[in-house]
């Protein structure tokens, strides 16, 4: 793809399922990335195995959460390789049960991980973006926030606003050469699938369900994301903001 070579991205979430294979195909396009997760060894594993194939990556230990702690991450990144030129916001966490029987504290985690993160995270990046006029970033929704999910209407809900945040910013930032875009998954074979299935009564079951319900016939994997992430990334989507792309083999069929 184009554009890619030595540009500096940060991929939360990334020594995850698909934060890891965006972390790969990034680096194999010539990126230099920046590995942000709370699970440092796993990061730094992942980054050791990319700088062994000859590609670049530096794996920082970082809480999303926490605004001071993501604005020294940014910092670290940005003195050891440069301005930060795109963003993948990866990082989620979800449980699967109904809204009536869950709790406030699930509630507040759940917010913190998946909505309040990314806020920090735009807000330690955007401004220096802005200030060379050029940046792209990515934020992983999911088809939750564009359609619905029994058992997920929290994690729905701060889908839903990941979705309208960032077609916000991709107007507000338009003028600036900043694009913004979302990818919204649908169900991919990650531990964070195999930890909503293992709450359910029978997880084999559910996952055989989810299968049914695609009509490509089987679960995302996280390459299949990745390739989706490092397109909106390079200078061949120069020309998309503020758009939504499903990667669901089907499930979801919006306009």
């Amino acid at each position: 793809m184009k554009g890619l070579k030595d540009k500096v991205i940060i991929v939360t979430g990334g020594a995850g399922g698909i934060g890891s294979a965006t972390c790969r195909r990034l680096a194999e396009e010539g990126a230099k990335v920046a590995i942000f997760d709370m699970n440092i060894e796993a990061a730094e594993k992942l980054a050791t195995e990319i700088n062994n194939q000859n590609g670049q990556a530096l794996a920082v230990q970082c809480d999303i959460t926490q605004s001071d702690v993501v604005e020294q991450a940014v910092q670290k990144i940005e003195a050891e390789f440069g301005p930060v030129d795109g963003l993948v916001n990866n990082a989620g966490w979800d449980i699967f049960k109904p809204f009536v029987k869950s709790n406030p504290q699930e509630w507040d985690k759940l917010i913190q991980i998946n909505l309040v993160g990314m806020l920090n995270m735009h807000f330690a990046v955007l401004k220096g973006m802005v200030e060379r006029n050029s940046g792209s970033i990515v934020n992983i929704a999911s088809d939750a926030a564009r359609v619905g999910s029994s058992g997920e209407a929290v994690y729905a809900a701060c889908k839903g606003g990941l979705v309208s945040f960032s077609k916000t910013l991709a107007r507000e930032h338009s003028r600036n050469n900043i694009k913004i875009n979302v990818i919204c998954p649908g169900p991919t074979d990650t531990a964070l699938l195999a930890g909503v299935t293992e709450g359910a009564s029978n997880p084999e079951k559910l996952r055989e369900a989810f299968v049914r319900a695609i009509p490509l016939g089987r679960l995302g994997q996280p390459e299949d994301l990745a390739s989706s992430i490092a397109f909106f990334l390079s200078d061949d989507a120069s020309f998309i903001t503020g758009q939504v792309l499903s990667v669901s083999g089907g499930l979801t069929m919006n306009g």
